[in-house]
């Protein structure tokens, strides 16, 4: 098991420390361009190449309704967390802005499934149930952090001003660009590419991990003081603890077992998702407690992997 997750999170740990020992060599709104330009081109095109690629089994059909409770279960969880900040720790703690209330429900919410989660996932789930943990991703990626993640993002990011309004965020979901990429690699599913095209398409994954593992050290290497590490605490255990307790003791009362069971578990259970940084990017939230939730649920995740390989 160790030398599968050393396989795994070598990349994390390469890439990401090239983004901490690069940031003083680069301009200082080169995280800002590369943030963009990954949620506006390097996303939507793995989505693209994910949608065409993707066999689904019939019996995974029931995975994108498991997906989305566990979705709207860590965005209440979320919620539930900063209502008990607010009224019951106030006096203790200063106040949340609007920017780190959607940061904290972003990462209370969305999983690293694509990134780490697919990487991960294969080593400990027989190939022939692989398909449950892909339709969990692309089901993330399409209703979770690009759906509700851009919701919750468009609507923090404007909270207080008079363009605050439901128009709004449904403008900006609609013009989310890895929902376009997804639907159409699903109508471009039964046309052929050139095996150039098909080959660079399954290629892109190399070019969109690396850049979203340097945006993470970049903005790590940005943190001032532990502060921000403190409070990514809360999502971090609520991401990698909470919501994958939860999401075990449900589907194994609908009678789930096996693999496909493992496969939920961990998906759920994946760190907080660097889309979540892409979106603070987007959307001008708080960038740092999305980094550092990162980090701490990822050590979490990683101490759990063999908690939930022996539970299920």
């Amino acid at each position: 098991m160790l030398d599968r997750l050393v396989q795994a999170y070598t990349p994390l740990i390469c890439w990401t420390g090239l983004g901490i020992l690069s940031v003083r060599f680069l301009p200082s709104a080169f995280p800002h361009w590369l943030g963009r330009g990954l949620y506006w081109i390097g996303v939507p095109i793995e989505i693209f190449s994910l949608a065409r690629q993707t066999t689904f089994d019939e019996r995974a059909q029931l995975a994108p309704t498991i997906t989305i409770s566990s979705l709207l279960l860590g965005l209440g969880l979320g919620w539930l967390s900063l209502q008990i900040w607010q009224r019951l720790l106030q006096p203790n703690l200063p106040a949340p802005t609007s920017g780190l209330k959607g940061s904290l429900l972003l990462c209370s919410m969305l999983g690293n499934t694509g990134f780490v989660g697919l990487a991960i996932v294969p080593f400990f789930v027989s190939e022939t149930d692989l398909s449950w943990a892909v339709l969990y991703s692309v089901t993330q990626n399409v209703f979770g952090t690009y759906g509700l993640g851009v919701l919750v993002s468009s609507y923090y990011s404007r909270q207080g001003t008079a363009t605050n309004n439901w128009w709004m965020q449904f403008r900006d979901l609609l013009s989310v660009p890895s929902l376009w990429g997804f639907a159409l690699g699903s109508l471009t599913r039964a046309i052929p590419f050139s095996e150039l095209v098909e080959s660079s398409l399954h290629a892109s994954i190399w070019v969109v991990i690396p850049g979203a593992f340097i945006l993470m050290g970049i903005r790590l290497s940005q943190i001032q003081g532990w502060q921000s590490l403190k409070l990514a605490l809360l999502p971090a255990i609520l991401k990698t603890m909470v919501m994958p307790t939860i999401v075990g003791i449900v589907i194994t009362m609908m009678g789930m077992s096996g693999d496909p069971r493992l496969g939920l578990v961990l998906m759920s259970g994946m760190p907080c998702a660097f889309a979540g940084l892409i979106l603070a990017e987007e959307y001008n939230l708080d960038g740092n407690l999305v980094a550092s939730s990162i980090i701490v649920s990822t050590l979490i995740f990683l101490v759990m992997i063999p908690v939930w390989l022996y539970l299920y």
